[in-house]
């Protein structure tokens, strides 16, 4: 059964972008799955129809001073009117990505706001399924989830590289690995959902 994922966020200076671009990759390694990656940089109506059209919506935004960015809450201010529409968006899959400049940055913060975002929504929130790396004497920078983060992907840019060269290689594969799960999530549900309306277990389909 195919599945449509959109990969929306926002990016100041070109990290969250590469961040994005590995959520979407991770999301099309899954057979089937059609990934629509949009920026936020202009709110059109043809953006808002693509996410009315996803069966899953992955946000990213980077974390500035504690929180997403106000283009990212632009967004989210925007989307009030899917609210107000009987809770249009209800059931979709969602999940969330940011990065920032220290390897803290109160990233979680900008992840929670999302996952409440998604939660007004009725959206159902999908985090990481990878253990937390570089915790060990034996780890290193280079380990999967090396931020150790489970509500969704972070990625850490130093202030003075660009989008070339950082995020790194690790919190890139943690954002393919964020991207792969919730793919396979939304087929999964998908194929639930479509087995109640036929009257079946998903195990006799």
């Amino acid at each position: 059964m195919p599945a449509r994922i959109a990969v929306v966020y926002h990016s100041g200076y070109g990290h969250t972008a590469k961040q994005a671009q590995s959520v979407a990759e991770g999301a099309r390694s899954v057979p089937d799955t059609h990934v629509d990656l949009l920026s936020l940089n202009e709110l059109s109506e043809g953006l808002f129809k693509t996410l009315d059209a996803a069966d899953a919506i992955i946000m990213g935004s980077p974390t500035y001073m504690g929180g997403s960015s106000a283009v990212f809450r632009r967004f989210v201010e925007a989307t009030s009117a899917a609210w107000a529409d009987k809770l249009r968006w209800r059931d979709k899959i969602a999940g969330g990505f940011t990065n920032s400049g220290c390897m803290s940055g109160d990233k979680l913060q900008t992840l929670m706001e999302m996952a409440l975002f998604a939660a007004q929504h009725g959206m159902i929130w999908v985090g990481l399924a990878t253990y937390g790396g570089w915790n060990t004497s034996a780890g290193s920078s280079e380990d999967l989830n090396r931020l150790g983060s489970w509500l969704g992907a972070m990625a850490q840019s130093n202030n003075d590289q660009g989008g070339d060269v950082v995020p790194p290689p690790a919190d890139l594969r943690t954002a393919a690995a964020l991207g792969q799960r919730i793919a396979e999530v939304t087929h999964t549900y998908l194929e639930g959902r479509a087995s109640k309306k036929a009257g079946r277990s998903p195990q006799q389909s």
